[in-house]
């Protein structure tokens, strides 16, 4: 998607419907910087008010998305077009959530390893080893939960009996004995257990 089109697009039928940048924001209870990103280029409008926006400024979600108002020859075509490069940008970050969760785990990890290496060969009291051992923990149970949220948002886990692809939640993901980001559970469709490995796509 072209977001300085958009933004032009938006710029364009804002002030079509005599609304200043601050006037918008306020009736999408939003700040005059947003907007002003949004016509810049810079943003796109959060999914969320998408819907609000469009039906302010008299055009359609697809009308948003294209930078341009659509007319019903090339509807269809633009409309595929949108879905396709919204597939395509939801792969693109899952892909960059699950690389980020990897580094967590990596940044989280190593501290500790190092902390059990320190504890073992340093001399030093029982006691502080422990503190030592304990403290290198913390970061790994503070990342834990935001590591498990990405693995059960980004992307699907592929049932490896009937091959359903689906999203998980988050108790599932919880407590389902792992090899990194393949995970025993109960596939919701054939309901049969199953190691299922992450995919980024749906189908």
């Amino acid at each position: 998607m072209d977001q300085i089109k958009i933004g032009k697009f938006i710029a364009e039928r804002r002030k079509g419907v005599g609304l200043t940048q601050m006037q918008l924001a306020e009736e999408l209870n939003i700040t005059d910087r947003a907007v002003s990103k949004w016509e810049t280029g810079r943003a796109l409008p959060d999914s969320s008010i998408m819907l609000e926006l469009c039906e302010i400024l008299h055009i359609t979600v697809n009308d948003l998305l294209c930078g341009e108002v659509i007319t019903m020859d090339n509807y269809s075509k633009e409309l595929e077009t949108n879905l396709i490069e919204m597939i395509q940008e939801k792969e693109e970050a899952d892909k960059r959530l699950l690389r980020l969760e990897l580094v967590m785990g990596i940044c989280c990890l190593l501290p500790a390893i190092a902390a059990v290496i320190i504890a073992l060969t340093v001399p030093m009291a029982e006691w502080l080893g422990s503190v030592i051992v304990a403290a290198s923990l913390v970061p790994l149970l503070i990342a834990t939960p935001f590591a498990l949220k990405i693995e059960q948002k980004a992307g699907y886990y592929e049932c490896k009996k009937c091959g359903h692809r689906y999203v998980p939640k988050y108790v599932n993901v919880f407590a389902a004995m792992h090899l990194h980001t393949t995970r025993y559970m109960r596939c919701p469709k054939c309901q049969k257990r199953s190691w299922q490995k992450k995919v980024i796509r749906k189908e």
